[in-house]
């Protein structure tokens, strides 16, 4: 029977990416029953809402989907369909693998790290409080009746968010990332945190990891303060493996490790739950190269290629990214961004790139 996914086609150059990658992926032949779905702008003035109640309706069914980049305005607009998603379906682990391949542009070589970010708490669970407000002003009184630690603002003049961090919440990801590292042969988990300040979120958060680190006693643990943290990957990354990382420390230092191995076009990722997984790549949705057959997909194939080890299909994982890797470190079949040049004249667009990689799965 062929396994059932949903194909969220997202927005800007989201759609071309999402067919070429779904392409790509049959190539290896494992049968899947893709169901196409919209998000993103593109559905505003159709549905009145960027994340339909057809594409959770498929997710529910499918428990499975593999995602193109969707936008998210700055500042105003709706929330993230992103995070919308990570919540609605309880995705609590962002696995962002971080990888070199050769034949890309770097300053680094043989770096090999993963991200495991929590995905539902801290500042990107959205508890926020406009300024003016008459809530805010309630949280103001709050907080000043029952703290000794007086806000010395304003509500007329300042926003407020809260950061949650929950025993469970924390517990639960730091098994993700202990039981990632013995299924995939890694040898040393690393806990970030800003514990040193932060004592009651983030000092919840290294309490409990050193907690849970206890129970696997044959991987190696430490934890690092986060400003610290990129310090060392920017000084020395071989140092480590696997990090696992709060809500938004984690989305910052996904796109540091991704910035190691030359940027976010060669960097996968999965957001997973108990029984449900959205893969996606970590990049936006380049609005401005819509329909211009111009961007790198292999971002989005790579993350294809979690789906498909996620779905237990080792092999065919395997040799996907091994076609990926292949052309690539040839070099002729590329995108403008994987080529010495930017404006090197032989690039080729994303669809003649999934071809190329199709190719090089046939040999394999």
């Amino acid at each position: 029977m062929p396994y059932d996914v949903t194909l969220i086609l997202g927005d800007g150059t989201g759609p071309e990416l999402a067919r070429v990658s779904r392409d790509v992926i049959d190539a290896t032949g494992v049968k899947i029953q893709w169901d196409e779905q919209e998000a993103g702008v593109d559905c505003l003035e159709k549905y009145g809402t960027p994340l339909p109640e057809s594409l959770n309706a498929s997710i529910r069914r499918t428990k499975i989907a593999l995602k193109a980049p969707i936008t998210t305005p700055v500042g105003k607009g709706f929330r993230s369909v992103n995070v919308q998603l990570r919540q609605a379906f309880g995705l609590y682990a962002c696995l962002r693998p971080c990888k070199s391949y050769p034949g890309v542009r770097s300053r680094y070589t043989n770096i090999d790290l993963v991200i495991v970010r929590e995905n539902t708490e801290d500042l990107y669970a959205g508890i926020e409080f406009q300024r003016g407000t008459e809530s805010l002003r309630k949280v103001y009184g709050c907080i000043n009746e029952a703290s000794s630690r007086k806000i010395a603002t304003s509500p007329e003049t300042t926003g407020l968010s809260i950061k949650p961090i929950s025993v469970e919440g924390t517990e639960r990801i730091h098994h993700f990332a202990f039981k990632y590292a013995r299924t995939h042969g890694r040898k040393k988990v690393t806990t970030v945190h800003k514990a040193n300040i932060m004592k009651f979120s983030d000092g919840l958060w290294l309490e409990v990891a050193r907690d849970v680190a206890r129970k696997y006693p044959d991987i190696e643990f430490e934890d690092r303060i986060v400003d610290n943290m990129c310090m060392q990957l920017i000084q020395k990354p071989e140092l480590y493996d696997v990090l696992v990382l709060p809500n938004l420390y984690g989305d910052i230092l996904s796109d540091l490790c991704a910035g190691l191995v030359g940027g976010l076009g060669v960097a996968p990722g999965a957001n997973i739950g108990a029984d449900t997984a959205v893969f996606e790549a970590t990049h936006g949705s380049a609005p401005k190269y819509k329909g211009l057959n111009k961007v790198n997909p292999t971002a989005v194939i790579l993350s294809g290629a979690l789906m498909l080890e996620h779905l237990g299909e080792m092999d065919a994982a395997r040799r996907l990214e091994q076609a990926v890797a292949a052309v690539i470190a040839a070099g002729k079949s590329v995108t403008y961004d994987l080529k010495p040049s930017r404006d090197d004249p032989t690039a080729v667009g994303t669809r003649e790139m999934g071809q190329a990689i199709i190719r090089e799965l046939a040999r394999r």
